[in-house]
Parts: structure tokens; sequence; C-alpha cells
């Protein structure tokens, strides 16, 4: 094969995936930017009567739920991505109980609503903890050591407030106008090999993270450059033919030929300056989605130096849930990594339990003591009755089937379950993200009023992620949408590899083609 064939042929997988793959590229690049900027976009929202039908609020369904908290003899706070919500013990009818928080959806994603034993009422939320104002009846942001990182969990005890963020373990005095927080690095766990979960370690490359602020801006730079190649590409695709229809018509063509020129000059030269960079992101990003996530899932590698996975806090961005078990006197911290317990207040290593619930790696969202039967813990691979003591691990949903130690696999589960509301009177009500509610034991539960729909947007965030996570295809691809990532990536790679060898073979070797590329390529036909 000739070397123009040769080039004619690398340009034609370099040209017609990009094409057809043009919009996906940018989404995927403005929904990045998008998901890097959380506070930032956290007051726009989208209608979900904009969105398609798996998007609707139905039966509160989409994790609209997390859990309830009792305030008095007959009023429930009912609270999870909808925020948080009034109602009686008989659920008859919901008020609006947000007064408070900034405007979006974001902003009303609560994690824990705690009552504490001296009667203040607080909220663990996306962006920080607030504490509610009886006084004037609405929430008021803590000026906290931990300001407003994610608040995953609280407890109180010992007229002392826990405060568990993803890192940390905070305590203060119960006293909302004198808080004194301070700050409790857990103890590694036994066998502590200071080493960090493959997936993160991804995870932070990915998003920039790993180098701070400043990373992100650079991982915003790359998701620029991604728009850019695209747009350039598409122009040195199309404007050739018009050139060509515009000199047939005797129509003026310097301003489309200057700008022809300069797409392909410099999407040759940005490309190439880049490129590196474009497929570290493209692999990157590959490895976060199923089916590739399984193979790394429970892998874990040295940290890397001088980025913030080098940390001391052996538990940074692990932590999940905690508890106070008073039966066995100890303290049970749910992680990223399983379950371990501590039995003398922190003072040493924490212990792993010998048997696990089968844990999603999208988090624990059920995490509670129910006597001396031991502990429910929920995720989005099933709810599980789980009595360690007494290496018991039951499917709470499914009593007569076997339940089994986690292993790799998908990370959903055939219940994927969001939410619990275990009610004082003997109800227990669990929340599906697909199914929305079912009731277990006790009065049905009621139907989503409007009101509440209508209030509950999407947020600008979560449908960015919806995109990046090619979710939001699924109506396209059914359920091998989960194949799209790998596909893509492996797409992108044949792009990005296909055009340094265009550049290396056409622009490199021959020095002058660089020349009567920029003046004549204009004219060529787009079918090259």
């Amino acid at each position: 094969m000739s070397r123009k064939k040769f080039i004619r042929r690398l340009r034609k997988y370099h040209k017609w995936p990009s094409i057809v793959l043009s919009i996906f590229i940018l989404v995927f690049a403005l929904s990045g930017i998008v998901m890097n900027h959380r506070e930032l976009f956290s007051g726009v929202d989208v209608s979900r009567k904009l969105l398609l039908e798996d998007y609707q609020y139905t039966n509160w369904n989409n994790a609209a739920v997390k859990s309830a908290c009792r305030i008095s003899p007959d009023s429930i706070l009912v609270y999870g991505n909808i925020g948080v919500w009034l109602t009686d013990s008989l659920l008859t009818g919901f008020t609006d109980f947000n007064a408070g928080f900034p405007n979006g959806i974001d902003n009303r994603k609560i994690y824990k609503i705690q009552k504490s034993r001296r009667g203040n009422l607080y909220a663990g939320t996306l962006f920080g903890m607030y504490r509610f104002d009886g006084r004037n009846q609405q929430w008021h942001f803590v000026d906290a050591p931990f300001g407003k990182e994610q608040v995953l969990d609280m407890l109180d005890r010992n007229d002392s407030l826990y405060v568990l963020t993803r890192s940390f373990l905070f305590v203060s005095p119960d006293e909302p106008d004198n808080f004194d927080f301070q700050k409790i690095i857990l103890p590694p766990p036994v066998n502590y090999d200071n080493k960090e979960g493959l997936f993160k370690t991804l995870w932070v490359i990915h998003s920039g993270e790993i180098g701070g602020f400043l990373g992100k801006l650079v991982v915003d730079f790359i998701g620029l450059t991604f728009i850019f190649l695209t747009i350039t590409g598409l122009i040195y695709w199309l404007f050739p033919k018009w050139i060509k229809q515009q000199k047939r018509k005797e129509k003026a063509i310097q301003t489309i030929k200057l700008i022809n020129r300069f797409s392909l000059k410099w999407h040759n030269k940005t490309g190439i300056w880049v490129v590196a960079f474009l497929l570290i992101t493209t692999i990157t990003g590959m490895f976060l989605r199923p089916p590739l996530l399984i193979t790394i899932a429970n892998a874990s590698v040295g940290k890397i130096p001088f980025t913030l996975l080098d940390t001391s806090n052996p538990w940074y961005d692990k932590l999940r849930r905690i508890m106070y078990d008073d039966i066995n006197r100890r303290f049970v911290i749910g992680t990223n990594q399983g379950i371990y317990f501590s039995d003398d207040r922190f003072a040493s290593e924490l212990r792993y339990f010998a048997v696990q619930p089968p844990l999603s790696v999208m988090g624990i969202n059920v995490f509670d003591q129910v006597g001396k039967m031991g502990y429910l813990v929920g995720s989005f691979n099933g709810l599980y009755l789980w009595n360690p003591d007494r290496n018991i691990l039951m499917d709470f949903l499914n009593p007569g089937k076997a339940a089994s130690a986690p292993q790799a696999g998908s990370p959903l589960g055939e219940h994927m379950t969001a939410g619990l509301i275990l009610g004082d009177g003997g109800g227990i009500w669990h929340f599906d993200y697909n199914r929305g509610a079912e009731t277990l034991k006790g009065r049905p539960f009621p139907p989503m009023p409007v009101e509440i729909i209508q209030k509950s947007p999407m947020s600008l965030w979560n449908l960015a992620l919806e995109f990046h996570t090619a979710r939001y295809y699924q109506f396209m691809f059914s359920d091998l949408y989960i194949l799209f990532i790998p596909l893509f990536g492996l797409t992108m790679i044949l792009i990005l590899i296909t055009g340094i060898w265009i550049w290396w073979k056409r622009f490199n070797t021959h020095p002058m083609n660089k020349v009567s590329n920029y003046s004549s390529d204009d004219s060529q036909s787009s079918d090259e």
C-alpha cells in the first residue's frame, strides 16, 4: 500500500468515528465540566417535565426518600433528595419544611435528620450542616470546621453531637449557640497497608481532583479542548464542500477559507500538544463505569506522592455512616471498604467484621440498629438483616433467599435500596430506587403529592451525571447502554491515535506538507 493510500485510510478511521460520535463528545465534555463544580451549579435545576419518563417521580422513586425522623408524638419529618417534608403519624399530608435552605434542589439533598436528646434538630446535607430554629421556623447553616463538606451522618450521645463527613468524625457539645467541634481522625483498620483503592485513584485523576482546584481547572481545559477539536474537525469536514458550492455560484469565499485554514491548523496543533492528557482522561473514564469497573473495584495501589491522596488520614474520602450500638457498647462505622467497629472509643485500630453484608460501590443508604436482632444495612445491592456477632446474614426483602458475602460483580442488585422508614407503630416502608415506596408492614405508604413533585426538579449536576455515565442513553440502547462507555472509550482511543499517526506521517516526516496543507487542503473533497 502506498503512503498516500495509507494516510487516506487513516484519515477515514480518524474522521468518520469522530463525526458519528461528535454530539456525544460534546455532551461528555460539557457534562464533565459541570460535574467538576457541583457547588457552583447547585442553584441550577432542570424541570423533570423536560426529561425522560425514567426521571419522573412516581411513587417516591429515584431516591426521593432516604428516611424519616419523629420530632413529636404526631410530627414526622420525611427526607431525602426531595428535601424535608413534615407529615403526621398517619402520613395523611405533607407540608414543605425546607425554609432556610439555599435555592436549588442540590441544596436540599438531605442525608440525615437528627433530633438530639436535648430537643435540638439538625440536618446533614450535601453542602454542610444546618440546625432548625424553632423561633423563626427555618434552617440555619452551621459555620463548623467542616464548612460545606458533605455531612453523611450524625448521632448524639452523652449530650455530645457526632458529625460524620467523608473523611473525618467531628464531635461537639450539643449546644447550638456554643458549638466547639473537635476533629477526630479515626485510627487505621487492623493490618492497614497505607494503599488507596484503584477506583478512587482513577476517579481523582479523571476529575483532576488529584491536583486540587488547579487540577480541576486543568481537566476543565481538557474538556474545552475536546469541544474545540470536535468543532474544528466538523468545520474542516463541512467547509470544503461549502467552498466549492460558493465558487460555482461565484460568491466570496475568502472568509470561509480563512476559517477553514484556522480550524485545520489549530486542530492539528492543539491535538498534538495535549493528546497525552486526552488519552489519560479517556482511559481513566472507561474504568469508572461497569463493566470495566468490575475489574478494578477491589484493587488497591500505592498512594501517589505529593497529591491529595498522599495523606496520613487512613479514612480519606472513605467514611459513609456511623451508629453507636448501646447493646454491645461500640461505634459501628460504615465505609466504602466494608463495615468496622470500635469498642474502645477509637483508642485502637478499627476492626473489620468477619461477616459482611453485600454493599454496592454506590454507597450505604440504610444503616439502622434493630435491637438485639442486629443491624439493617441497605445499598443498591439490596437490604440485609445482619448480626455479625452471631454470623447471621439474611436478605430482608427475600427471607427465603440465601444471602452471600460480597463479591466482585454488578454494583446493582435485584432490589436497589434507596431508603427505609421504620415507623414507631411497627410500620416498615422500603424505598426502591426504581419501584419507589414498598410497604413491608403496616398501612400503605401514601401516593406522592403533586406539590412535592412540582417542587423537586432535577439538579443540573445530576442531569450532567446521567449523561456523563451514559445512563441517559438507556432509552436508545436498552440494557446494552452499559457497553456504551467502554466502546466509546475504545473509539476515542482510535480517533486520537490515528490523529497522531496522520500528523506524524504527513506533517513530521515531510515538513513541507505543513505549508501545502494549510494553503490547499481547504479545497479537498470531504470524502477523503
